[in-house]
Order: structure tokens, then C-alpha cells, then sequence
């Protein structure tokens, strides 16, 4: 499997919100998510700045591409849109982190 890490950035004051919407997370998302081939999905806050760091590991063969163009996936951007930076689609803004370490 191939690791992925990226970080999105959390509006001021939806700390609380934030966590309660994925504490609910749709079972409709999450076995898109699982079934599309991400495992063992980790999202971390760093409450002083905002940034939430986001793990993965995924498939071998796994395609990003599929993901963003799923109904279920586009309604889960707009839930969410209000309490994130997003992008004109309602995506999140992602950084994409490159792996300069790794132990196992």
C-alpha cells in the first residue's frame, strides 16, 4: 500500500463542528471511501494554526480521479464548505506532503 499525507485548514471556531461531523460521518462515504481503496484515513488538528493533517494508506492501483466526481462525495464538500478553506467546487484546498521519513 502507498502512503498518503496531505494538509486542509479549518475556518476559525468549527474545531468542535468539525469533529462532530466526521464523528457522524456518513456509512454511505465511508464505504465509498473504503471501497474506492483508502485505509486506515487519519485526520490530526493542530489547534494553534488550524491545519488538519490527514493520513492514508491506499491501494495499489487506487485512481484519485474517481473520487472528486462521485455524487456522495460532491454533497459531503458542500456540508462541509462552510467550516473549511475550499476551492470553487467545494473541494478542500489540499497541500500535498511529501514523505521524507518512514520507519516501520
Amino acid at each position: 500500500m502507498k502512503r498518503n499525507a496531505f494538509t486542509m485548514k479549518l475556518k476559525p471556531g468549527f474545531e468542535s463542528e468539525y469533529k462532530k461531523r466526521h464523528d457522524e460521518i456518513w456509512p454511505e462515504l465511508s464505504e465509498l471511501l473504503s471501497g474506492s481503496g483508502i485505509h486506515e484515513y487519519s485526520i490530526f488538528l493542530d489547534e494553534e494554526t488550524l491545519i488538519l493533517f490527514a493520513f492514508q494508506k491506499l491501494e495499489e492501483g487506487f485512481d484519485a480521479a474517481k473520487i472528486p466526481n462521485h455524487p456522495i462525495v460532491k454533497k459531503w464538500w458542500a456540508y462541509m464548505a462552510d467550516i473549511m478553506e475550499t476551492n470553487p467546487d467545494n473541494s478542500p484546498v489540499e497541500k500535498p506532503l511529501n514523505e521524507v521519513f518512514f520507519m516501520s
